[in-house]
């Protein structure tokens, strides 16, 4: 029998301290990298949207891929991407951390919107803020001493 799977994981991660590195304008560029990534891995892509400091990732992972690999790789190739290709000057790396949350199919078209609007969400909330919300909301216990 084949193996069957359908679980949304919210993946996020943010820049080195949080701090604004990734440039607007340039960003479009970083997002169809991480999408090649995730399809080399056979994972499926529904929303890739951030700021200028954090990034959330709507996807299908694929079974035969960890997430703890999968977020690997996108970071480390997308940092070194970032570097060769100059679009980013400020940037240093990714933060060391990441979050993964899991949710069933039915959020997926309220996940979508949320993440299509972080620029609108973020008017109001921080990046810091926003990931506290979401450890408590799926109950992961966490010192704020290591969020960042």
């Amino acid at each position: 029998m084949a193996t069957f799977t359908q679980i949304l994981y919210q993946i996020v991660f943010s820049t080195k301290n949080a701090e604004n590195t990734m440039i607007q304008d340039e960003v479009d560029k970083l997002y169809r990298y991480i999408w090649g990534v995730l399809k080399n891995k056979n994972c499926t892509l529904y929303q890739l949207n951030g700021t200028q400091n954090h990034l959330h990732i709507l996807t299908h992972v694929h079974p035969t891929v960890s997430v703890s690999d999968l977020v690997k790789d996108i970071k480390v190739s997308s940092s070194v991407w970032i570097k060769k290709q100059k679009i980013f000057p400020n940037f240093v790396s990714w933060q060391e951390g990441y979050g993964a949350f899991t949710y069933h199919i039915d959020q997926k078209k309220i996940l979508v919107n949320y993440i299509r609007n972080q620029h609108e969400h973020h008017r109001v909330k921080s990046f810091n803020e926003e990931f506290k919300e979401l450890l408590e909301e799926h109950g992961v216990k966490f010192d704020e001493r290591y969020l960042l």
